[in-house]
């Protein structure tokens, strides 16, 4: 009689994994109901692939912006003196570009007188580097010149009046404050020249005259009538550096005084 084997391990086997997942069904269904709700939660959020771009390329571009934190306004309070600018002197030459001014016998004139005088100044000034202008009587530059000072050199009539026609004088600028210049110039000539001081003979011409109501505000202005040309006459030319000296004397007053 023949025996019947069979090799059934494999339907054993089988067996024992449907009764491993019969057992753990609950388990299983809820994994998959989970997984299955996963992959649909994240397809429902994700946007398309363009917008997902745009959002982070605006993402980084927001993160890489500078942050600004407002800064309430305060008052700029200047702890050191602002420096000066440079200085720069005006020097006109009396009746230069408009008339010789008063005329001697033998034809010597006022301008000249003045305008040599001026040159000599506006040299000393140039060699210690301090800038000079002269200037003529109307200059067109006067109503805009921005300068640290103005003098305007002048000499008194070549007719003899007396003994007592011998001397200089001084008037400021009524329009801005020319005191300080005024006062230097005045002692400073005196002590160059020996001349005595003739306030006598200031004229309306002179409190009122026409540079200073020309020059820009601000701008300290004198005019210096350097002497007579007649009792004076060997000091204003043959002596010019005299005068000249005096009036230098009493720019770098001025200068010392506002530094």
């Amino acid at each position: 009689m023949q025996s019947d084997f069979r090799d059934n391990s494999w339907e054993n086997e089988s067996f024992d994994w449907l009764r491993l997942l019969g057992r753990n069904l609950p388990i299983v269904i809820f994994l998959l109901v989970a997984f299955v709700g996963m992959g649909l939660t994240y397809w429902f959020f994700s946007p398309p692939e363009a917008t997902a771009e745009m959002i982070a390329n605006s993402s980084s571009s927001s993160l890489s912006a500078p942050f600004y934190k407002p800064i309430p306004a305060k008052p700029v309070l200047q702890r050191l003196a602002q420096s000066p600018g440079p200085i720069r002197i005006g020097l006109i030459a009396g009746h230069k570009g408009s008339d010789s001014g008063a005329v001697c016998a033998d034809g010597l004139t006022e301008a000249e007188v003045n305008l040599n005088i001026a040159e000599k100044v506006a040299g000393a000034l140039l060699a210690q580097g301090i800038h000079a202008d002269i200037l003529d009587e109307f200059d067109p530059r006067l109503s805009n010149y921005g300068g640290t000072a103005v003098i305007s050199i002048h000499a008194d009539s070549c007719t003899y009046v007396n003994d007592l026609a011998t001397g200089y004088k001084v008037a400021p600028s009524s329009r801005t404050d020319s005191i300080q210049l005024q006062s230097c110039m005045e002692a400073a000539y005196a002590q160059a020249t020996q001349l005595p001081y003739h306030a006598n003979t200031i004229t309306p011409h002179m409190t009122d005259y026409h540079a200073f109501r020309s020059l820009p505000d601000g701008v300290p202005a004198i005019i210096v009538e350097t002497g007579f040309m007649n009792l004076d006459r060997t000091l204003l030319t043959t002596n010019a550096d005299v005068p000249a000296a005096g009036i230098l004397n009493g720019i770098q007053c001025f200068l010392d005084s506002t530094q």
